[in-house]
């Protein structure tokens, strides 16, 4: 026997198998039903009640409730009309519950002058040295040195430079710059 011809014969076989059993229930409801009710008594299971007594005082409770209206006809379209807005006090200064408004927020920190555009180390243990331009001047520093007599530098990282500003003490950050190659 070919592959095909077994498949064929499976097939066949199911669709007989299927045919029967439509054949039977067709043919036999009445002790479908009979046994498919039987099993549902069967497995029926009361439901556990501890206290079967009637709550007599919820129902009183119940029957005494008295609807009390919110001034509105369910049974209307028209809405009633909004109530007005209470009138609003701003507390102004010399009030009790005037709250004074914050701070302006610090100016933002100054704009380095000088670009940023590398950084190394002369040998091991030694601060590192950042090389700053200004146009043609180059200028290599380490932490703590003071540039142009306006600025301290404070941190020298692989990405950026944080200064400050020696008169009026604000910090700011110069980011590391990449020239490009040379033309």
């Amino acid at each position: 026997m070919t592959k095909k011809v077994k498949v064929e014969s499976a097939m066949l076989a199911a669709l007989a198998l299927v045919a029967g059993a439509v054949w039977y229930y067709y043919r036999f409801p009445a002790g479908v039903a009979a046994r498919a009710g039987a099993l549902a008594v069967a497995s029926y299971k009361p439901m556990s009640v501890e206290n079967s007594k009637i709550h007599w005082e919820r129902l009183r409770e119940a029957q005494e409730t008295e609807y009390k209206t919110a001034g509105r006809d369910i049974f209307s379209v028209v809405l009633p009309p909004i109530p007005a807005p209470a009138p609003f006090h701003a507390p102004e200064p010399g009030d009790k519950d005037y709250i004074p408004p914050p701070p302006p927020p610090p100016p933002p920190p100054p704009k380095f002058p000088l670009k940023y555009f590398g950084y190394g180390a002369v040998s091991e243990g030694v601060a590192r040295r950042a090389f700053l331009t200004d146009g043609d001047a180059v200028f290599v520093v380490a932490e703590g040195d003071t540039v142009m007599g306006r600025y301290r530098i404070v941190k020298i990282n692989h990405l950026s430079l944080e200064f400050e500003e020696i008169a009026s003490g604000r910090r700011g950050t110069a980011r590391l710059e990449d020239q490009g190659p040379a033309s």
